[in-house]
C-alpha cells in the first residue's frame, strides 16, 4: 500500500489493522512521525516499543527480524520504532520479510528516503506493507493539521490563531500538537466540553514563534550574512537554545526551500513567484525577503548537498551529544560561507 499525507488519514485504521510494516518517508520528518505515533495509537495493542537507529540495522541486518518475531521479556506484546537516514534499513527489512512467521508491527521513519527509494519499492506492492510519502508542508496544510488537532482537544480555534501557532511551531506539525496540549490545559478543554480560544490565551501559556529564537540565526546561516553569525551564536548560547531544536529548524526550512524551488516555473521572476505563493498563504508574507535571498544561494544541486550535510550533521550529534553545540557551529559556519559566496558570485 502507498499513501500521502493527503489520504494516510483515510487509510491510517486500515493499515494498522493490516499491514505489519511501516515505511514513513520524504522532507516532511515530522508529518511522517506523526503518521508513525498514529498508527502506534491504532494498533489493538501496542506493548512494548522497542527502538533501533537506522545505523545499528545496517551493521547487522539479521538482527530486525530476530526481534521481530521474539518474545517480550514480560510475554506481552512489543511493536518496533526505527529511525533511518534513507536507505540504511533496505537489507534489515528484506530479512524481515523472507523470514517465516508473523512479525510485530515494524515502524520505520526514514529521513531523507522517498517513495523511490529500495525500501519503498520493496514494500509498496506488499499488501501487508504501508510506505508513506510526506512532502514538505506548506504553511496552509499545516494550519489546517493545527484546527484539527485542536478540534480533537476541545479547542474552538480561528484560522488567524492556527496560523499562529503554525508558523510558531516552524511548520512542525510535533511542535503544534505540544501547543495544543498545553491550550487544552490551561482551557481546561475537552471534546465533551469544548472552550473557544482567544489570542490572549495563546499569549498566557508563552507560545512564541520560533523565529523568536531560531529564525534570526537561520536566517543569518542559509542567507551567507557572516557579519550577524558569531553574535547569534552567542545569543543562543547565552539563551541556553538546544543545538537539535536549532537544527531541526534548519531542516525545516531547507525542506521549505526544496519545496518552493520546485515550484518555479522556468523565466519566471523570482518577486512574482514569492508574491504568489504568499498570495496562497503558503508562505508568510513578512518572509518574502529572506526566502527570496535564500533561494537565490540555495538551488539545484547545492540544496540537495546542504540537505545531505544537514541529515549526516544529525546522525553525528545523536551519536555525540557531548560536542553537538561544536559540530553544529562548525556547519553553520561553512554554511554560511557557501551561501556568501553564490549570494556574491551572482551579484558580481
Amino acid at each position: 500500500m502507498k499513501a500521502t499525507q493527503k489520504d494516510f488519514g483515510s487509510l491510517a485504521a486500515k493499515a494498522a489493522a493490516n499491514a505489519r510494516v511501516f515505511f514513513f518517508c520524504g522532507p516532511d520528518e515530522a508529518g511522517a512521525a506523526d503518521a508513525a505515533a498514529r498508527i502506534v495509537g491504532l494498533l489493538p495493542d501496542a506493548g512494548e516499543r522497542i527502538e533501533f537507529s537506522g545505523a545499528e540495522l545496517r551493521k547487522d541486518p539479521v538482527r530486525l527480524g530476530d526481534e521481530a518475531r521474539s518474545t517480550s521479556l514480560f510475554g506481552g506484546t512489543r511493536h518496533i520504532w526505527v529511525r533511518a537516514a534513507g536507505d540504511e534499513a533496505h537489507d534489515a527489512v528484506a530479512n524481515l520479510l523472507d523470514a517465516d512467521g508473523d512479525p510485530c508491527p515494524v515502524l520505520i521513519v526514514a529521513t531523507g528516503a522517498s517513495d523511490k527509494s529500495r525500501t519503498a519499492k520493496l514494500l509498496a506492492p506488499r499488501p501487508d506493507a504501508l510506505v508513506g510519502m510526506f512532502h514538505a508542508p506548506d504553511l496552509a496544510s499545516v494550519t489546517g493539521v493545527v484546527r484539527t488537532q485542536a478540534g480533537a482537544a476541545g479547542l474552538r480555534l480561528s484560522s488567524d490563531l492556527a496560523e499562529r501557532i503554525a508558523r510558531g511551531a516552524g511548520l512542525d506539525t510535533r511542535l503544534a500538537r505540544s501547543e495544543i496540549e498545553k491550550l487544552a490545559l490551561y482551557c481546561d478543554a475537552a471534546p465533551e466540553s469544548p472552550r473557544t480560544v482567544t489570542a490572549a490565551d495563546l499569549d498566557a501559556i508563552g507560545a512564541q514563534t520560533s523565529d523568536d529564537d531560531f529564525g534570526p540565526l537561520v536566517d543569518a546561516v542559509l542567507g551567507g550574512r557572516r557579519e550577524r553569525l558569531a553574535p547569534e551564536l552567542a545569543r543562543l548560547r547565552a539563551m541556553q537554545i538546544s543545538p537539535v531544536g536549532l537544527l531541526l529548524a534548519l531542516e525545516r526550512r531547507t525542506a521549505q526551500l526544496a519545496a518552493l524551488a520546485s515550484r518555479i516555473s522556468p523565466g519566471q521572476g523570482m518577486a512574482q513567484f514569492l508574491d504568489a505563493e504568499a498570495n496562497a498563504r503558503r508562505i508568510f508574507w513578512r518572509d518574502k525577503a529572506v526566502l527570496g535571498e535564500q533561494l537565490r544561494a540555495w538551488r539545484g544541486p547545492r540544496l540537495e548537498r546542504l540537505a545531505q550535510r544537514l541529515m549526516s550533521l544529525h546522525q553525528a550529534m545523536l551519536g555525540n551529544s557531548i560536542d553537538a553545540e561544536l559540530l553544529l557551529s562548525q556547519e553553520l559556519a561553512a554554511f554560511c560561507r557557501i551561501a556568501g559566496s553564490e549570494l556574491v558570485r551572482k551579484t558580481a
